[in-house]
């Protein structure tokens, strides 16, 4: 199942994922959409995406139902961002000498985050890393490229199916 991120011109990180008749509120890149992602542009590509993998915290949350492969985190497990690193858009397991981003965090953000089939294969350095559907933070403040939904939305759009995503620039109709 394909769903959809929809966001208007000058949205300030606000946006719309359609799954199925569907309309929930996401939140994306502080700097909009872009159809030419650079790491660290805090924007979100314009593209279709395969949903890679789920990841979730069990010691904080439970088993989330998906056809897409899951995994428990742990607090080893880590995400390389670093352009020169041949790591660079792929899992590490800490310590990991390059620069990376942790996916076991203090914060709630990803006890719920499924690794979003963006410059993976194979990842190009500087294209742009991390690029993940996660959960929202409290103030629902933009990402720094992600698509952020509530708990219960990511929940809803793994249950139904989810396993595609496509980020359309803004005055695209469905």
């Amino acid at each position: 199942m394909m769903i959809h991120v929809c966001c208007s011109a000058n949205s300030g990180g606000d946006a719309q994922l359609h799954c199925g008749h569907k309309i929930m509120r996401a939140i994306i890149g502080r700097n909009g959409i872009s159809p030419a992602k650079r790491e660290g542009d805090l924007c979100t590509p314009i593209g279709t995406f395969a949903l890679r993998t789920v990841y979730y915290r069990a010691d904080r949350i439970s088993r989330p139902r998906t056809v897409l492969p899951i995994i428990p985190l742990a607090p080893t497990d880590g995400w390389c961002d670093d352009p020169a690193s041949a790591d660079y858009n792929r899992h590490v397991t800490l310590p990991c000498s390059a620069r990376h981003e942790l996916l076991w965090r203090d914060d709630h953000v990803y006890d719920l985050v499924v690794i979003v089939g963006y410059n993976d294969a194979p990842p190009r350095p500087g294209a742009g890393s991390a690029i993940f559907m996660h959960l929202q933070r409290p103030d629902r403040s933009p990402t720094e490229g992600c698509v952020a939904l509530a708990e219960q939305d990511l929940r809803t759009v793994l249950a139904e199916g989810a396993n595609a995503m496509t980020i359309h620039p803004p005055g695209t109709s469905l």
